[in-house]
């Protein structure tokens, strides 16, 4: 499978092959929705609490007397029993989400969301970033040169760019513009990928998902 290659001046320069044990994977949206839903539990935080008995404002004097008024026997008012009072097995922000996902398993993942961009034509390659100016107006002119060459990207809202790790004047070229999403291979997972509408790779970024 192959994909166009272009410069920074958003040149077409050539053709290059996307490495089969990456981009050319079985594709299992089961496994994918799975290390979605793991992703998301551990961006979760326990924030909800109830206040029990001891914690709730409030008297601590016993209600009535024990006995002789032919009421059930109670402490005080702060008893889960009786409005006001604390709960008695609610959420005490220690609740834990977390899940886990295997390392064969998050490759998989990420291979078969690879994958589906390949074949759907939604992955171009850049040359090299190295030479791009690191500003604002220089990242739309590349995206702009880019999607008039690309009718698939012309059409895509949410761009992801992926390179090896965060480069300084690709963050400040495209940082500011919308739904445009830097992701490096370090930090790289399924959520990101799955959340952009097409895929701008650095060459080099290429050539480490080749070994």
């Amino acid at each position: 499978m192959k994909t166009q290659i272009y410069n920074i001046k958003a040149e077409k320069v050539g053709e290059i092959a996307l490495p089969k044990e990456v981009f050319d994977t079985k594709v299992s949206e089961k496994l994918v929705a799975q290390a979605i839903r793991v992703y998301l539990a551990n961006q979760r935080s326990s924030y909800a609490k109830a206040k029990t008995r001891s914690e709730v404002a409030g008297t601590r004097q016993k209600v009535w007397a024990q006995k002789g008024t032919g009421r059930a026997r109670h402490g005080n008012k702060t008893a889960p029993i009786f409005v006001g009072g604390g709960s008695a097995m609610g959420p005490d922000g220690q609740q834990n989400y977390k899940l886990k996902l295997s390392k064969k398993m998050k490759v998989v993942a990420i291979n078969s969301v690879l994958t589906k961009f390949a074949q759907d034509k939604k992955i171009i390659i850049i040359d090299s970033f190295k030479e791009l100016t690191p500003k604002t107006k220089e990242g739309i002119k590349l995206l702009t040169g880019l999607k008039a060459s690309d009718e698939v990207l012309s059409k895509s809202s949410k761009v992801g760019i992926i390179t090896p790790q965060t480069l300084p004047n690709v963050k400040r070229a495209f940082g500011n513009l919308p739904k445009t999403k830097l992701l490096s291979l370090k930090s790289l997972n399924v959520y990101n990928l799955s959340n952009q509408n097409f895929l701008i790779l650095s060459q080099d970024t290429l050539d480490i998902f080749a070994k």
